[in-house]
Order: structure tokens, then sequence, then C-alpha cells
């Protein structure tokens, strides 16, 4: 299932992404509207995949506003240096313990959204990353059993100030401006993602490959991130946690590659779909 959220006349309802447009979820269960996070909170994404093979009314995707998949998360954590070959490229020791900082709600963008550049920065790079959302409540779980407490998988940009990123010892200054998480373009379920370790994606800016990578080359797998962090901190249904980017940043090309106005970067999934982004 390839779960969406968009705004109605009734608030912020969860759908079900087909060919055709939109399911909207509440329509389906009776209980409109209703949201993403308390679809996963209650546990009802397999209720709601049944449902949904049913025959129901369709929105055409052209006429909602779509939302990001997960617009209201109590977290987004974002992993630094997961990849092998970014650590690589950046000539730095792949790290013993994940490396992790924050985003906030204001950095969520939808897909085929716009982004604004913050007047603060003037070296903003992109991140094609995999993001996760945790399905249960988890505290110290095992890693052997860590996929179980996840809901879904999307695609996610990383969009980074790194000029506002290494003037701290703390990287968040360059990470938290508003639209700086573009992400989607669906909530796509465990069932239709495939294994969470052979999940592929590339990244083009303006139609030129740029970032092309596996999650079979993260450092920390997707089970281990959710076993140490849960280790840290309880994870709740609905939390964010992105897995971190491959070699090809525009940071460390030579010469450097620096977002401008009018640039198009499009992420792309054989399973997770087309995540698009414009900079304005």
């Amino acid at each position: 299932m390839r779960l969406v959220s968009y705004r109605s006349e009734e608030g912020i309802c969860a759908g079900v992404q087909v060919v055709e447009g939109v399911l909207d979820a509440g329509a389906l269960l009776g209980e409109r509207p209703i949201g993403a996070r308390r679809l996963i909170e209650e546990g009802r994404l397999d209720e709601l995949a049944e449902l949904s093979r049913i025959e129901g009314d369709v929105e055409p995707a052209s006429v909602i506003r779509i939302l990001p998949p997960l617009p209201d998360p109590d977290k987004i954590i974002c992993i630094g240096l997961n990849y092998r070959s970014h650590a690589e490229e950046a000539g730095i020791e792949p790290p013993e313990q994940p490396t992790f900082f924050a985003k906030f709600r204001n950095a969520l963008a939808p897909p085929n959204a716009t982004v604004s550049l913050p007047a603060a920065s003037e070296r903003i790079d992109y991140e094609a990353e995999v993001a996760f959302v945790i399905g249960s409540r988890c505290k110290e779980v095992d890693a052997a059993e860590a996929l179980e407490a996840v809901a879904g998988y999307m695609l996610l940009n990383d969009l980074s100030a790194r000029d506002l990123q290494f003037a701290t010892p703390q990287w968040m200054p360059g990470k938290v401006f508003d639209g700086s998480a573009p992400c989607g373009p669906a909530l796509v379920t465990p069932d239709e993602t495939g294994p969470a370790d052979q999940i592929s994606f590339t990244l083009e800016l303006n139609g030129e490959r740029m970032q092309e990578a596996s999650t079979s080359d993260l450092i920390f797998s997707i089970a281990e991130l959710v076993a140490r962090l849960s280790q840290w901190m309880t994870l709740e249904p609905g939390d964010i946690v992105s897995t971190g980017t491959p070699a090809g940043v525009g940071s460390v090309r030579q010469p450097r590659v620096w977002l401008k106005p009018g640039d198009e970067i499009v992420i792309e999934s054989p399973t997770l779909g087309e995540l698009h982004t414009t900079i304005a």
C-alpha cells in the first residue's frame, strides 16, 4: 500500500494512492477525516489495505493538495555518514556509532514542492535518502526484531546549508531551514518495498545523474538503526528516521555544486517512486 496525506475541507486526511488518484482512508474506514499518524498509532494499516482493494471513490491527484506523507511526526531523526561510499568520499573513517541530528516539522515539504533557498546561506547541497516511519512504540528493541516496528518507507531530500552546518560543532544550524526535508511521494508499506537492505535509488539534478546507491551500502542497516536509536530514546509511531546519503553530494565535487534558483531535483526509486523538488 502507498499511503499519502492531503488537505481537505474537513482537515488533513490520509489516503491510499492508486493509479487513478487517491482513495480517502476515512471514507473507507467510516471515520472521516482520519490522518496517517493516527492510522499508524492505532495499527490500522492492514485493515486499510484490505478495504482499499474494494472499489471506492477516487479523488484525482490533480485536484487535491498533497502534503508530506506523514505531516505531523513527533520526531524527525536524520543519520549522518551512514553510507560507506559517502564516508570514503569525505575522507572520514566509518563511525562506530550512528551519527544523528534532528529536523523539525517546518522542514517537511511535500512531493513537487518549490523550496526557497534560505537567505542566511550561500551553499545549499542536496542529499538523496531513504527514510522510514516507525509503526509501533519501541524501546530497547533487538535488531533481529526491529523491522517489525517499521510502518513503511519513503524518499527524502536532506537539503543542507553547508556553510551553516559546519559553522558550529553541531550540524543542526544547516539542517533546519523551512522546506529542507522534501519527502514522499508516498509512504510505501514493507510488503511493496521489498527487503530493507535492497532499496535502490538515484538523484538527478537538472537531468544529470549525481547520486546512485542502494541501502545495501549502509554502515548501520535499518534494523540496526531502529535497535540503536531505541536504546537511546523511545521511538513512537509516526517518528521519521532518514537513513543518510551516499556518495555524490555537491559539497565534495570538484568543482563544488551548490543549488541555485530554477534547479530541478528528482530522486527516484523503483519501489518508492519519484520525489520532485524545484529550487526557488
